[in-house]
């Protein structure tokens, strides 16, 4: 935006809706009620300063280029996508309107470095993360980010601009997002509240708390980062900035925050140089993987009713909040591709429909991780065990509690395996089992054996 402004020429922010244009990965559910408040939020910044938001719907190319020609346009300004269709786009963008004499001009912000920028000794580029991370923090802090205009120019009165109702990107009947809008809020100033308040509060304190999901110990910054609501150059130099005005007493927290900052640069960075991990494994070989094809345990897992606590209170706060807190990500996607033996695609496309920061490149990298396909993988035999991982990370059984309420009277001591509980526990808690709360639909003893046996299958068979 600065570099328009400073052309001193009139100014038209546009967004435009193509549906079309991502094909099956158009935006989820989820991701479209965000959108719709983004933008809304959005429009209400640029009127501020004097200009406002112009919406248009079709294919980007014909909407930009009529767009061009009906306010003369001379330059075209974008930040830089790294989706496959994105890609293409922009490249199409630019020979379109580079050869119709209007000037095209790309700008970062999405990332913290360039996929092309971070490479291996020998140009390549990386797939496997340490070497990625060490690469990154040897380029040194990104650039300070830019303080946006005080003011802009106005948009012409007669510029036609669609309304954002039109568009129907908000549930109407039932309004199954009165949950989600209680927990967020969309739009820049949301953005930068967020930021204030992880640094205030859970910062120092990150590097333990980041795993536990009883407590408020992790950004929630994703969604305002994938909706270009705050930049990752915002959050570094904001988090580095908090760290030094501690006296260096939450380097830990700030140190282990940045690395899962460029994990997110790293996926970004296996999507843009291999663009078909959304659809097909990273390391070919898992292809022939023999997975499962039982509906019922995938339907089961979406609504969170497998019988196991803390893979079902994960499921329902994603159901619940459009998010789920990631340490239960892991272990709610081990419990999908490893216990049930589900394709991590099925897993992929339910995040896709429900997070609202269901973004392609972190959701294809970290289900594949998890998998084990993907690159950098988790190992084949790292299969969580949802108990044990519910009595490491919520060893009180406080999370569990908020998300099913049905076993809120449950002792700690049985909550995260209510199955293996004395009748008489079950009985003062109010559970029957398999009628106020599930039996677990598979054990899970047998399915990690099952997983073992299936990958040592692909193995084998690769030679």
């Amino acid at each position: 935006m600065q570099a328009a402004v400073a052309t001193g020429r009139p100014i038209v922010p546009v967004y435009v809706l193509d549906d079309e244009a991502p094909g099956r990965w158009s935006a989820g559910a989820a991701s479209r009620w965000w959108l719709h408040e983004s933008l809304a939020a959005l429009d209400a910044a640029l009127r501020q300063r004097g200009s406002r938001l112009v919406l248009a719907q079709g294919p980007v190319l014909d909407v930009l280029v009529e767009l061009a020609r009906e306010t003369e346009a001379s330059a075209l300004y974008w930040s830089r996508s790294y989706e496959p269709w994105a890609v293409k786009l922009e490249q199409t963008l630019h020979r379109t309107l580079e050869g119709a004499g209007i000037r095209c001009r790309r700008f970062s912000g999405h990332l913290l470095f360039e996929p092309e920028d971070i490479a291996t000794g020998s140009g390549d580029p990386f797939r496997v993360f340490t070497p990625f991370c060490k690469a990154c923090m040897k380029a040194g802090a990104p650039g300070a980010p830019a303080p946006a205009p005080a003011s802009l120019p106005p948009v012409p009165a007669d510029m036609q601009s669609d309304t954002l109702n039109t568009w129907g990107l908000q549930p109407k009947t039932p309004d199954w997002a009165e949950t989600i809008k209680a927990t967020w809020t969309p739009g820049e100033e949301g953005a930068r509240a967020q930021l204030q308040s992880f640094r205030d509060t859970a910062l120092k304190s990150y590097k333990t708390d980041r795993d536990r999901p009883d407590r408020e110990g992790t950004s929630r910054l994703s969604p305002h980062l994938h909706f270009g609501e705050i930049s990752p150059r915002q959050v570094w130099h904001g988090v580095s900035l908090a760290a030094g005005e501690q006296g260096g007493k939450s380097d830990a927290g700030a140190e282990a925050f940045l690395r899962e900052l460029v994990w997110r640069e790293f996926s970004a960075h296996l999507l843009f140089h291999w663009t078909h991990i959304p659809e097909s494994p990273f390391r070919s070989e898992y292809s022939a993987f023999p997975w499962s094809d039982d509906a019922h345990a995938l339907e089961a897992w979406q609504k969170g009713m497998t019988g196991y606590p803390v893979v079902d209170a994960g499921m329902r706060q994603l159901w619940a909040t459009g998010w789920m807190h990631n340490r239960v990500r892991m272990i709610v996607a081990s419990f999908l591709v490893k216990d049930l033996l589900i394709p991590w695609q099925k897993g992929e496309d339910w995040f896709w429909a429900t997070l609202v920061d269901a973004d392609l490149a972190s959701n294809a990298a970290n289900w594949q991780w998890v998998a084990g396909c993907g690159a950098d993988a988790a190992p084949y035999f790292r299969i969580f065990n949802p108990v044990l991982q519910g009595k490491k990370f919520d060893p009180e059984g406080a999370y569990v509690k908020a998300w099913v309420p049905e076993l809120a009277k449950m002792p700690k001591s049985h909550i995260h395996a209510p199955w293996a509980a004395p009748k008489k526990t079950l009985a003062k808690a109010g559970v029957t089992l398999g009628d106020t709360y599930p039996t677990p639909i598979v054990d899970h003893k047998q399915a990690r054996a099952r997983a073992l046996a299936a990958y040592e299958a692909v193995k084998e068979a690769k030679g």
